[in-house]
């Protein structure tokens, strides 16, 4: 294996995959010896995700696909005083708000939707998701709250929705930004472990049901289909 540089700029996506199998991660994400998967879900949800961005950020119409997501958008589109569509934000290390392409960015995310309602110290946000709500993940929602409290030092409070627009539900939670600092000594943590791996240049698998029909990393011997 070649010596992988640096684990920073991370991203909840980023350090999701090397927690469900670091070996994966490197040979897909790190050094890119096989292709990321997709699949008809995956087109259909960036469509979706698409749609949603035009129609609140720009009025254009979401077609006869998305028809059925008009009276959500228009929802959450009456709320707060500002609407921030597809919002990229970059923190450095020092957890200071930086640009998404800034040369010192440590952490980058984006969310689908960030509602702001500054009179209130209040922020939203809103994470769309097109699939089933059985395993919901708000962890994401955590992260992208605490760096909300970074680039908008007004907002006290972060209501994190993941809107899941084809089962009709919603899953939320609530962070307060005095809670800042625990949150962010559990993620260094999942962050650390990861830096670690990168430094040592050791990528150990971790072995599920997803290795055999879902892995494509033939040379694993976890891999079902040696």
């Amino acid at each position: 294996m070649s010596k992988a540089v640096t684990a920073a700029p991370w991203s909840y996506s980023k350090l999701k995959s090397f927690e469900t199998c670091p070996k994966q991660f490197y040979h897909v994400k790190v050094v890119a010896e096989y292709p990321e998967s997709t699949n008809e879900a995956m087109f259909y949800g960036n469509r979706l995700h698409k749609a949603s961005e035009l129609y609140v950020r720009d009025r254009e119409e979401l077609g006869k696909d998305f028809e059925f997501l008009k009276p959500t958008l228009d929802s959450l589109m009456a709320k707060g005083d500002s609407r921030l569509c597809e919002y990229k934000m970059g923190l450095t290390v020092d957890l200071e708000a930086c640009g998404f392409f800034s040369p010192d960015v440590w952490w980058r995310g984006i969310i689908d939707l960030l509602i702001l309602d500054a009179d209130n110290g209040l922020a939203r946000v809103v994470d769309y998701k097109s699939g089933k709500d059985k395993y919901a993940d708000v962890a994401q929602l955590e992260l992208m709250a605490m760096a909300v409290f970074k680039h908008f030092p007004a907002v006290k409070t972060v209501k994190g929705a993941l809107l899941f627009v084809v089962a009709g539900s919603i899953v939320s939670e609530t962070y307060k930004v005095s809670d800042e600092a625990v949150l962010w000594d559990k993620w260094n943590g999942k962050f650390s472990q990861m830096n670690t791996a990168f430094d040592n240049d050791v990528w150990n698998p971790n072995p599920s049901g997803l290795c055999y029909n879902h892995c494509p990393v033939l040379e694993c011997p976890h891999n079902g289909r040696n």
